[in-house]
């Protein structure tokens, strides 16, 4: 089962990364893979943590695949949970955590595990996944660049 996991030092702080992170809807202007994003509903769950129901379109070359995850958003543990609900994958696990190193830096952790319902789908994605996930943080990166400003120590 492929996964991916990384943690990169950004110069931004742990609570704008995680509402960077937690703004899905915004995903198609700068994530990579990411077509399309639908929050079908969102709901509180109180102390202010909330969940949504989220489709994502993602398209390369000739493939294009939708799937629906549960997002979970916990912003006082600066996490958030994504749970597959439905689509190619068999299943989905995937999880981002933001830690405050000081001086208006954190850790950005993301994980992802994952195995396609096809075996075909998966030869033929896996290597795209892979090299896709790689640059998640860069972009993450450069769209908080972009609206908290660059604030390089």
């Amino acid at each position: 089962m492929p996964s991916f996991s990384n943690i990169q030092r950004v110069n931004h702080p742990a609570r704008d990364m995680f509402s960077l992170v937690a703004d899905v809807e915004k995903y198609p202007q700068f994530v990579p893979l990411c077509q399309a994003l639908h929050v079908r509903g969102r709901k509180e769950l109180g102390n202010g943590r909330s969940v949504l129901v989220a489709d994502m379109t993602v398209a390369y070359k000739m493939f294009k695949e939708t799937f629906t995850s549960r997002v979970e958003l916990v912003p006082d543990e600066h996490k958030i949970l994504v749970q597959y609900l439905d689509g190619p994958f068999r299943h989905l696990d995937n999880q981002w955590t933001f830690t405050d190193q000081g001086e208006g830096q954190c850790d950005v952790g993301f994980f992802i595990d994952y195995e396609f319902k096809s075996r075909a789908l998966g030869t033929l994605m896996g290597a795209m996944f892979d090299k896709a996930f790689r640059k998640f943080s860069k972009a993450f990166e450069e769209r908080a660049d972009a609206i908290y400003g660059t604030q390089r120590i």
